[in-house]
């Protein structure tokens, strides 16, 4: 770091870009630290753009025959999921549950088009599996356990103890937690939250939690909130880092720019839809390190068992041994689920996944039930165990075959294009591809093990698709002699190849517009023959999107304060440190102290080399300025719910130092907004 002298001079001289003399005002600061809006992630969405379909709504004739032979394919007249899926039905909601604004979060009726047989618009594997999750109510599992399902993506269970109701997992919002809690306790009776279990960290399991129970209110009882190791850091810190593009694709991912419809979103294929509402946490005061551990929580006893970097970064089953009830959290759902995720995730361990599940099957092998973060339970030991061995052995025998044809130098778009399961797992409805896929599957395990490159030189360095879509369009004779292979490949239902000649004639020139409108029919027959409901919302999405272009606003950060205020700092500054201009912060060494009057905590950044760093530290002597602030104050700038009066005139914000380099030190960062273009340049 150069001396504080030396500093000065230059400044001074105007070698920094700054004349000689000038006096920055507050107001001036104030704008500087407002652009400082770095956070985006899983928050209230902002309201789609109306639109009366998702896409042509024209079903092709290829992808009807393609439904109606896949169709042919599958035991469809089976009915015993759908006798699960009903058991035990106390009531049924109705209405809609609105925010504070009066916005509808949740509409109990916006599905109810999904009943009867399959249009042509929809692949039957998925329309069944929708109707199975339009399911939606209170449910009694066995004696002293229900279940809340249809109130979001995910379920509350609650488990009655002797003073009050044990909650599992508390869905994604507010709003959704708190009407649910409230139907069962008109149907059940009014009964306190005795504790609160949190299965695993991602946000349609905590998010809710503050509409169960106050943080208040769970401090002053002393509610146990239990929760596996790592829980709160993954829980607070997966969509800090990368929150604009996690965000914006996770959109893409549950469909949220569609509308309900047979030629729209239908199904999310792990349930129906996301709640975005308002978004907390409450900190567990128990938690669980150890592969085993048991505890008894109001009177019941439970055998928690860890089960890290499965579904999740941090994951819980537990094992009720006097009920012979297993919660298997999301490590076992009703369909196949992902080693990566479309919205952005690291990429899951399908072999360590497989051997937790084949651990469960010793385990907790007495098992009369076993139920779970989504879908519905499954009953009787034969059934349990089958059900268990069936999950287990879909993802072992992915990674075996994606491994076996790794080491025969397959390539991993080759390894999805060939792997199949074999009939003793393809035909089983609780391992089909509505949310994972086995193509996509079997791209995660190459990835995991061999990582992105294939091995093949001419993708070791490949141009820019930007670059290479202009290329190969004037190769092929120029744009409309693309739009007419494609055109010929689209009549001939070969919709994949209509989708790949037409990415590159869309981003060589994106405002043609009988290529755009080409390829939005393309993405629209693809996702009515998706079986997968993330794929279908995904191609009907990019369909929108072509016709449509990318929404106005991002994600509402201010949903996400009550979760927030339990992230680290540091977490924070790292997604600073991620917002960095590099080249704009080339020569620039500039250092600021951060100090925390409420939490007793200060850090040091600084940027060298381009780089920006940050440690848990004293304040520095040499800093070139300091701002002494709260933590609230500081997650109002990261939110951007801070406003100029806020940092001139509030108590909890103050400067000293050079305004000069703070100014210069804050323009630095970029914000993303979140509403990048997907389909075209």
């Amino acid at each position: 770091m150069r001396s504080k002298a030396k500093y000065r001079a230059k400044n001074r001289t105007g070698r920094r870009g700054f004349p000689v003399g000038l006096v920055l005002s507050a107001a001036v600061l104030a704008a500087a630290l407002l652009s400082l809006l770095l956070l985006a992630g899983c928050g209230r969405n902002q309201p789609a753009e109306p639109a009366a379909v998702s896409g042509s709504a024209q079903v092709e004739a290829a992808s009807a025959k393609s439904n109606q032979q896949f169709g042919q394919t599958l035991d469809l007249a089976q009915t015993q999921d759908f006798e699960d899926a009903a058991r035990g039905l106390i009531a049924r909601p109705s209405g809609k549950i609105l925010d504070a604004d009066g916005s509808t979060l949740w509409d109990f009726e916006r599905f109810d088009f999904v009943k009867g047989d399959a249009p042509a618009s929809t692949n039957p594997s998925l329309w069944r599996q929708a109707k199975l999750n339009n399911y939606a109510g209170l449910f009694k599992v066995m004696d002293g356990v229900y279940q809340l399902r249809g109130f979001d993506l995910a379920n509350i269970t609650l488990i009655d103890g002797n003073t009050g109701w044990i909650v599992v997992d508390t869905l994604t919002s507010r709003e959704t937690a708190a009407a649910a809690m409230a139907f069962a306790r008109k149907h059940l009776g009014e009964k306190p939250v005795s504790a609160v279990i949190f299965t695993h960290s991602h946000i349609d399991h905590f998010g809710g939690a503050l509409g169960v129970i106050s943080g208040e209110e769970a401090a002053q009882r002393k509610v146990p909130v239990v929760a596996p190791e790592g829980f709160l850091e993954e829980a607070t810190s997966e969509n800090v880092l990368l929150g604009p593009s996690m965000g914006r694709r996770a959109a893409w991912m549950y469909g949220t720019r569609l509308p309900a419809s047979a030629t729209g979103v239908i199904d999310d294929g792990l349930g129906k839809s996301v709640a975005l509402g308002a978004v907390g946490i409450l900190p567990p005061t128990e938690i669980v390190s150890t592969t085993t551990r048991e505890m008894t929580l109001d009177g019941v006893k439970f055998v928690f068992y860890n089960a890290p970097g499965s579904e999740a970064p941090a994951e819980l089953a537990f094992y009720l041994p006097q009920k012979k009830a297993l919660c298997a959290a999301e490590v076992l759902t009703h369909t196949l689920h992902n080693l990566y995720t479309l919205r952005g995730a690291k990429v899951r361990d399908a072999l360590r996944w497989s051997g937790y599940i084949d651990d469960f099957t010793q385990r907790f092998g007495e098992s009369e039930v076993v139920f779970a973060s989504h879908h519905w339970p499954v009953w009787g030991n034969a059934r349990v165990i089958g059900y268990m061995k069936k999950q287990r052995d879909v993802f072992r025998y992915i990674h075996d075959q994606t491994i076996r044809m790794v080491n025969a130098g397959m390539k991993p778009d080759q390894i999805a294009d060939t792997l199949k399961l074999p009939k003793s797992l393809e035909g089983t409805f609780s391992i089909r591809g509505y949310y994972g896929t086995v193509r996509h599957n079997a791209r995660a395990v190459y990835q995991n093990y061999v990582g992105w490159f294939d091995g093949n030189p001419a993708n070791l360095d490949t141009l820019p698709r930007t670059d290479a879509a202009k290329r190969y369009v004037e190769l092929m004779g120029g744009i409309d002699k693309v739009v007419a292979a494609a055109q010929g490949a689209f009549d001939r239902g070969e919709y994949r190849w209509t989708a790949e000649l037409l990415n590159h004639a869309v981003f060589a020139q994106p405002e043609h517009k009988a290529a755009k409108e080409l390829l939005a029919r393309s993405y629209d027959q693809l996702g009515y023959v998706a079986e997968s409901g993330s794929w279908r919302n995904v191609y009907l999405t990019g369909a929108f999107e072509l016709r449509n272009g990318p929404p106005a606003k991002g994600l509402d950060r201010t949903a996400l304060r009550d979760m927030l205020a339990w992230t680290p700092v540091e977490r924070f500054l790292d997604a600073m440190a991620a917002s960095l201009d590099g080249p704009g912060a080339e020569g620039k060494e500039i250092k600021v102290n951060l100090v925390f009057t409420d939490i007793n905590e200060s850090y040091v950044l600084w940027l060298e080399n381009a780089v920006l760093h940050h440690r848990k530290a004293a304040a520095a002597g040499d800093a070139d300025a300091t701002l002494t602030l709260t933590k609230p104050m500081f997650l109002k700038m990261m939110t951007g719910s801070a406003n100029v009066k806020d940092l001139l005139f509030g108590d909890e914000l103050k400067t000293s130092g050079s305004k000069v380099d703070l100014v210069r030190f804050f323009s630095l960062f970029e914000k993303a907004k979140g509403v990048f273009p997907i389909v075209t340049p």
